[in-house]
């Protein structure tokens, strides 16, 4: 689920490399960041568990293709291979725009690799995506190993689909960057035939996208008086989305609404809460209503982390948000308003839209798993 930077002009594409346990994908992911110059990727983070770990970074590719007018900034993450880690390879797969399997050549792990496969398929399926439609690309690892099965044979076995392959080692970087290179060309393929960048004005997209799914949830625009004051614009006068709050067009929207609030009895963020969350949405909805701006800001604060806990408890704030795909920023803007006082209208509304897009990539994610 590739996500598009206007200001940017990026589209942000997310590719998982996938595979059994010491299949290579680590030694794989890393020999890509180390190829990759230092002022074109982010930070190589990790996310430990109890015996394996989730790797991930950002990088902006310098030779490649564009998207219409945007450029392609990509986001490489591996999965845990063993088995009883199947929720968090669930949700590190949640959103991908690609996959490279990377399968592991010895004999003995024949097996593995085949189990591994079908799970791929199997989680994709939760999504409603089949692998036959999906872009794929399949690593042949640990090539330079005496004894290994012929690559005739894995294909039998791994590539029925015909989709690019590659014999690799991670080692020495053999073949890794052309099974990137490879997996990049079928992830903006398949971006172009998706038609993800915005249309020009004028024109509609089929499908709500973040924003415009909690645009579905806000209170029509109100009509408002001339200004009384030019220096700045009262409540229900705010900008027009064109410069909006917080530079968030939904928070604007938000803030213009609050002189005439819903008359329905679900607000704004209660509408999209799950059913452990619905209480303090619905707290958040009544304080913003009522101009109890501090109190909103505090509650969303505290439901936005309870949100980001269903990521999982052992993880920090930041790399639950980087899982959700929640925006880093936001969250950082909303730490520093929970802890002020004597809050404004758009902090208010910027606290329940971070909020709301919270819920909308709980949703997302198939979480909490027994919301209502």
């Amino acid at each position: 689920m590739s996500t598009v930077n206007v200001l940017a002009r990026e589209i942000a594409a997310k590719v998982v490399f996938y595979g059994p346990g010491l299949s290579g994908k680590t030694t794989t992911l890393k020999k890509i960041y180390e190829s990759v110059k230092p002022a074109h990727r982010g930070e190589l983070m990790s996310l430990p568990t109890e015996a394996d770990r989730t790797l991930f970074f950002d990088f902006l590719p310098v030779k490649v293709e564009r998207v219409g007018e945007y450029s392609v900034r990509l986001a490489l993450y591996t999965v845990p291979g063993q088995v009883f880690y199947n929720a968090t390879r669930k949700l590190v797969l949640q959103g991908a725009d690609g996959v490279v399997f990377v399968s592991d050549s010895q004999e003995a792990a024949e097996d593995a690799n085949r189990e591994s496969l079908v799970n791929l398929e199997e989680n994709l399926a939760e999504q409603g995506i089949r692998l036959e439609r999906f872009p794929l690309v399949i690593q042949y690892n640990k090539r330079d190993l005496p004894g290994v099965v012929p690559v005739e044979r894995m294909r039998t076995v791994l590539n029925t689909r015909g989709v690019p392959d590659f014999e690799t080692c991670a080692t020495s970087g053999q073949g890794v960057l052309d099974t990137l290179k490879s997996v990049m060309r079928l992830v903006i393929r398949d971006l172009r035939q998706k038609r993800v960048v915005p249309p020009v004005r004028g024109e509609t997209t089929e499908g709500p996208d973040l924003e415009g799914q909690l645009r579905q949830h806000l209170p029509a625009q109100p009509a408002t008086a001339p200004a009384t004051n030019p220096g700045r614009p009262a409540i229900g006068q705010l900008p027009p989305l064109a410069t909006p709050a917080r530079g968030h067009p939904a928070v604007a929207k938000m803030a213009a609404a609050v002189s005439s609030p819903p008359k329905r009895a679900m607000g704004s963020a209660a509408a999209l809460a799950p059913g452990a969350l619905l209480d303090p949405a619905r707290v958040a909805d009544a304080a913003f209503a009522a101009g109890d701006y501090d109190a909103c800001v505090k509650t969303c604060h505290e439901a936005v982390r309870r949100a980001l806990a269903y990521a999982g408890t052992g993880n920090d704030a930041a790399s639950q948000a980087l899982l959700l795909r929640v925006d880093g920023p936001d969250l950082l803007k909303l730490e520093l308003m929970a802890g002020g006082s004597h809050l404004r209208v758009d902090d208010a509304a910027f606290a329940l839209y971070v909020l709301m897009q919270s819920f909308v990539r709980l949703q997302a994610a198939g979480l909490p798993p027994h919301a209502d």
